[in-house]
């Protein structure tokens, strides 16, 4: 099974899906084979589902083991600096996309720092 997160919410994709294509939002992936669960952090792109197979494109994708947590954690820190200074030149959406990667990679790696 294949759990991710679309814009219009978390789908997943078990053996004989329906076709399909469907855009991903910033968040995490699960992938369960049998008992043993793999996570990732994925930053948005398309899932297209196939009758044999899932495909994921991103623009970026850390599996677990792969996440810097300290780099993560200073990422969040920055973007949340950037979100409370309030001043006309900071890059809004931009500011809060970084925060959501940020947390999002923290919660696939179970950091609650």
């Amino acid at each position: 099974m294949v759990i991710v997160q679309t814009v219009d919410g978390e789908m997943g994709v078990l053996p004989g899906h329906i076709p399909l294509v469907a855009p991903l939002d910033i968040g995490p992936m699960r992938i369960k084979i049998g008992d043993d669960e793999r996570r990732a952090a994925i930053n948005g792109g398309f899932i297209e589902v196939t009758a044999s197979q899932v495909i994921v494109l991103s623009e970026s994708a850390e599996m677990a083991g792969e996440i810097d947590i300290a780099r993560a954690e200073s990422a969040r820190q920055r973007a949340l600096a950037r979100l409370e200074k309030k001043q006309a030149d900071i890059d809004f959406v931009r500011a809060q996309a970084a925060l959501q990667r940020a947390l999002i990679r923290l919660k696939v790696v179970g950091y609650e720092g």
